[in-house]
């Protein structure tokens, strides 16, 4: 380009100049040609470099119109009309060569303009500028005389396809204003993580309200009594607490027992009295449902878990199987103590820092663990082996103590001792009493005692139901990090079996970890997968509805029509006698009214005398002649008498004598024994 524009300009000047220029090293040629050849070498590579960088500069009209206008230099003028250029030597002008063909459009856009009027000129200043030669051959997507760098294209993240259902934000596809118009769009949907941690958030809440919804419908289902301390351990001291009466059982008077999980409950029974709803059947039916909703909380967490661990499918199965316990649906949304370990145990496993867990966390399942043992102190067991596994692999285990342990022990056991010295009055640790009573003296075999064996034979396998097969065969799949969990279960079973007093209930906090393995068996099910869960749904469901709704549900029915007595207006002589084993029925709590009641008292022998009877066996030994004893007078019998079925005939001429008569027959349960029958008899005494 430098060589052939002068040679076009020689052409113009005549022959004369192209035969000097042809001959070569002549004085003037010689001159002209050096200045020529430094010209371009100059130009050469600018224009050059403008070429490679506007892939549409390819020919050599190109690489002339899309070079950069050079502005003239000292001793140059141009002359606009013939588009040529003049250089001055000694005071003669010389025509050089035409002026590029992008330079013209400029010059004469700008005599047009100035040939405007004032207000054209000004329309046409807020116009925008056209494009510089470059832009105009390289295209608008390209700066001026810098190349661009190469746009790679993002390869799509697997966590793209979390984010795929999440609807289109407004303003998305446009475009960011800047050089290249390459930037991302402003109204653009989240990244691929955000559109991850969305996706999950969202896929948690359903989970949640799902949960929330079985439970409540599980609360729902649930009408039947199982162990008096559901009522006598937890609403009885509450409904006192709140309302100012209500009956302690010797449990209390004794220090055996917390205050932590009754004052949770009173604040509830507080809450609805301020608020003006303190009906019976809200402080009957609130505390439940609060129950309920920590249950599904529980049930998330479990499940979220295994997800962390795992992954989704596992999580599913082992979300599913604690659905389908039917012992779980049977006790998770009763006021028990044992359910509330249960629960906190859950929720202490999610932050429990096993191998390979995202979620770990030392001191949020610390203080789980130290709640669950301010609310019953045998919540420690299972976690005996699960603490000491995390401090042997701790590798800062001075930081574990100092920084966790102490001081959350520290703190949940002060919140300990300041709750129950408001509630008894006195300094006391309960935990210490409790201890002492279950284990040390090993008073519970008060209320009965069983084989070593029976957690092992009938306690496990009946809670676990048709679950048993599939526990064993996840315990033989699970991968080896897991059996810590495994060993927690045989540990907690193992301390159980060696107390003489045994109770379905008190493994329950061992149960979650069966469900885990449970899942692994079903998750690694082939041709048998779908059979085995509906198998598992369908034989957990009748005895989960049976013992819900028709098992042992005499004696919430017959608070009923003790309920219609503070109804009457002769509540201030009523006066209702519940001659069955003892706490067998609710009382103040499910009443809501200072009625006159009475139960036949079992208190333990606390004083060492090998020939104590309490009131019950003493009643249960001669009903009859209890009965004339007790009440020798008539202005002191009862107006109402409630008892089993089983002891109708031995008292029947008591009854026909005092003029006693029934009013109600309740159904019970189908498998009477000993002392407790198949119905429940309301009795009135007549007016004569």
């Amino acid at each position: 380009m430098g060589i052939s524009a002068p040679l076009q300009a020689g052409t113009e000047r005549g022959p004369a100049s192209c035969r000097r220029i042809a001959a070569g090293p002549g004085r003037a040629g010689g001159a002209l040609w050096g200045r020529q050849q430094q010209e371009g070498s100059r130009r050469s590579p600018a224009r050059l470099g403008d070429a490679v960088s506007s892939p549409g500069a390819i020919s050599s009209g190109s690489l002339r119109a899309s070079s950069p206008a050079r502005r003239p230099s000292a001793g140059t003028r141009s002359d606009a009309g013939t588009g040529t250029d003049t250089r001055r030597r000694g005071g003669k002008g010389r025509r050089r060569r035409p002026a590029p063909e992008g330079r013209e459009e400029p010059r004469r856009a700008a005599r047009k303009e100035e040939a405007q009027p004032q207000r054209s000129r000004k329309r046409r200043a807020a116009a925008p500028a056209p494009p510089p030669p470059m832009e105009a051959a390289a295209g608008p997507l390209l700066p001026r005389g810098r190349p661009q760098a190469v746009r790679l294209r993002r390869r799509r993240s697997v966590l793209d396809g979390a984010g795929r259902g999440a609807a289109a934000q407004p303003g998305a596809g446009k475009r960011e204003g800047g050089r290249g118009g390459g930037g991302r769009g402003r109204g653009a949907g989240p990244s691929p993580a955000g559109g991850a941690s969305a996706g999950a958030a969202g896929g948690t809440s359903a989970l949640t309200a799902l949960a929330v919804a079985v439970r409540v419908l599980n609360c729902a289902l649930v009408r039947s009594s199982f162990v008096p301390d559901e009522y006598w351990q937890a609403l009885e001291v509450a409904h006192r607490l709140a309302f100012g009466y209500g009956h302690l059982t010797w449990e209390w008077a004794q220090r055996l027992r917390g205050s932590a999980y009754p004052l949770l409950l009173a604040a509830i029974y507080k809450a609805l009295q301020l608020l003006g709803k303190d009906d019976v059947q809200l402080l009957i039916w609130v505390p439940r449902l609060v129950q309920a909703v920590l249950a599904a909380f529980a049930d998330v967490k479990l499940y979220l878990l295994v997800r962390h661990l795992e992954n989704a499918e596992t999580a599913k199965y082992v979300y599913f199987c604690q659905l389908c316990s039917w012992f779980t649906w049977y006790s998770c949304t009763r006021t028990l103590t044992n359910t509330m370990e249960t629960l906190l145990t859950i929720f202490a496993l999610y932050y429990y820092p096993i191998k390979g867990s995202k979620t770990g966390s030392s001191c949020k399942y610390l203080t789980l663990i130290a709640l669950a043992i301010v609310i019953r102190p045998t919540a420690a067991i299972p976690w005996i082996p699960l603490v000491f596994s995390h401090f042997l692999r701790e590798q800062r285990k001075a930081d574990l103590i100092l920084h966790n342990c102490i001081p959350v022990g520290l703190v949940t056991l002060g919140i300990s001792l300041i709750t129950d010295r408001v509630f008894f009055g006195e300094w006391v640790l309960v935990q210490l009493n409790f201890l002492k009573f279950n284990v040390l003296q090993n008073l519970g075999t008060f209320y009965g005692s069983h084989p070593w064996h029976w957690y092992l034979t009938q306690g496990l396998p009946i809670i676990l139901g048709t679950h048993l097969p599939f526990f064993i065969h996840g315990c033989v799949l699970a991968p080896k990090r897991y059996r810590i969990f495994l060993m927690a279960v045989i540990w907690t079973v193992l301390v159980y079996s060696t107390l003489s007093h045994k109770e379905f209930r008190f493994i329950y906090p061992v149960l979650p970890f069966c469900m885990f393995f449970c899942g692994f068996s079903l998750k690694h099910l082939k041709a048998w997968k779908k059979s085995a869960a509906s198998f598992l749904l369908v034989s957990n469901l009748l005895p989960a509805l049976y013992t819900g709704l028709i098992h042992q549900r005499g004696t919430l029915d017959v608070m009923s029509h003790v309920q219609e007595l503070c109804k009457d207006s002769n509540q201030s002589q009523a006066f209702v006698f519940i001659m069955m084993p003892c706490h067998s029925t609710p009382f103040y709590s499910h009443v809501h009214c200072p009625l006159k009641m009475r139960f036949l008292q079992c208190p333990p022998d606390l004083t060492g005398n090998e020939s104590y009877i309490d009131e019950a066996d003493v009643f249960y030994s001669n009903p009859l002649g209890w009965l004339n004893k007790e009440f020798y007078n008539d202005t002191l019998l009862p107006s109402h008498l409630i008892f089993f079925s089983v002891l109708e005939q031995e008292i029947s001429a008591f009854l026909a004598l005092k003029g006693y008569e029934k009013t109600a027959t309740i159904f019970h349960t189908h498998v009477p024994q000993g002392r407790v029958g198949s119905h429940i008899y309301l009795y009135r005494r007549g007016l004569k």
